[in-house]
């Protein structure tokens, strides 16, 4: 199993009380470090060059949001009352990192042949469309790594799968009619960022399953089958990418979904078996998501042990 993550993901500072915050990644990366099961190796993700991010994000998007970048305190991108996709002075190479780590995964799952990858990086990506940064997110990442992928290494057709208790508005607007991306997305619904109905279809490669509030463990995987990995399956992708967010677990503080950890093992094995017939068995998973410690640190062992079998 390889991780990709670097240091400065921990510099990212989003001010006091917001719930994205250093410690999400902390609580992850030692968790993963308990793993006994089996290897683990660590790569340090590399910055992401803006060629290859301009790729999904014009390169003058890019650069303002990096203008806003403050010498001290804080800046948020949005304005009042949706002020908390925050930039501090760390944040540029945090964002350039996050994004790096899943280039550098598209080329280990290519070049070197490794099957299973997890990003384990801040800040996240899938609320990031091509010219808006809002959710936490300034660049999308799995984005990114998917058009990389088609461009450097040309991949056909990708699937990326998001369990992400919010919808992933970026990843849909930018690949809502590409027919060479499937976007599937399991998520509460209503809640921020309020997108995902299953109207939302883009030429048929949109699959959207929004849930009630109270959806309990048993009851998501039945509809992730049914409305988002049965229609993956029929796609055929030639690789996987995960929006892996772990805010649709009973502890989480942003959401209403009452799944447990062990229900992340299910979810993980569900997506293994499509790419294990689609795919060469190939996945790369991106961390989004997941703002209660305890749950971060239980689930993500869950996923990396489904990722491994």
């Amino acid at each position: 199993m390889l991780v990709y993550t670097h240091s400065d993901c921990l510099l990212k500072n989003n001010g006091p009380n917001h719930p994205e915050r250093k410690e999400r990644l902390k609580s992850i990366l030692d968790s993963i470090k308990d793993i006994k099961d089996f290897k683990i190796d660590f790569k340090e993700a590399p910055i992401a060059k803006m060629d290859i991010i301009s790729l999904v994000h014009p390169k003058e998007h890019i650069e303002e949001i990096f203008s806003l970048i403050p010498k001290d305190g804080l800046q948020s991108v949005e304005k009042e009352p949706y002020a908390d996709t925050m930039l501090c002075p760390n944040s540029k190479n945090a964002i350039l990192k996050s994004c790096g780590a899943g280039v550098a995964a598209a080329d280990s799952l290519i070049k070197e042949n490794k099957k299973k990858i997890f990003c384990a990086v801040r800040p996240p990506g899938h609320h990031a469309e091509t010219v808006r940064a809002n959710g936490f997110c300034f660049i999308n990442n799995v984005a990114v790594a998917a058009r990389y992928l088609q461009k450097k290494h040309k991949v056909n057709k990708i699937a990326i799968i998001d369990f992400d208790v919010h919808h992933g508005n970026g990843t849909q607007e930018i690949f809502y009619k590409d027919e060479t991306v499937a976007y599937g997305s399991i998520h509460e619904f209503p809640l921020f960022p309020g997108t995902g109905s299953v109207e939302e279809k883009g030429v048929g490669n949109i699959f959207n399953a929004p849930i009630k509030l109270g959806t309990n463990g048993k009851e998501f995987i039945k509809i992730f089958e049914s409305k988002v990995l049965n229609p993956i399956d029929r796609f055929k992708p030639e690789i996987i990418l995960i929006s892996a967010g772990f805010d649709a677990h009973i502890r989480d503080p942003l959401a209403n979904i009452n799944l447990e950890s062990k229900d992340f093992f299910d979810i993980t094995t569900k997506i293994l078996e499509i790419a294990n017939t689609h795919s060469e068995g190939r996945v790369v998973s991106f961390l989004e998501g997941g703002y209660d410690l305890i749950a971060l640190s239980e689930s993500i062992k869950e996923h990396l042990l489904a990722l491994n079998k």
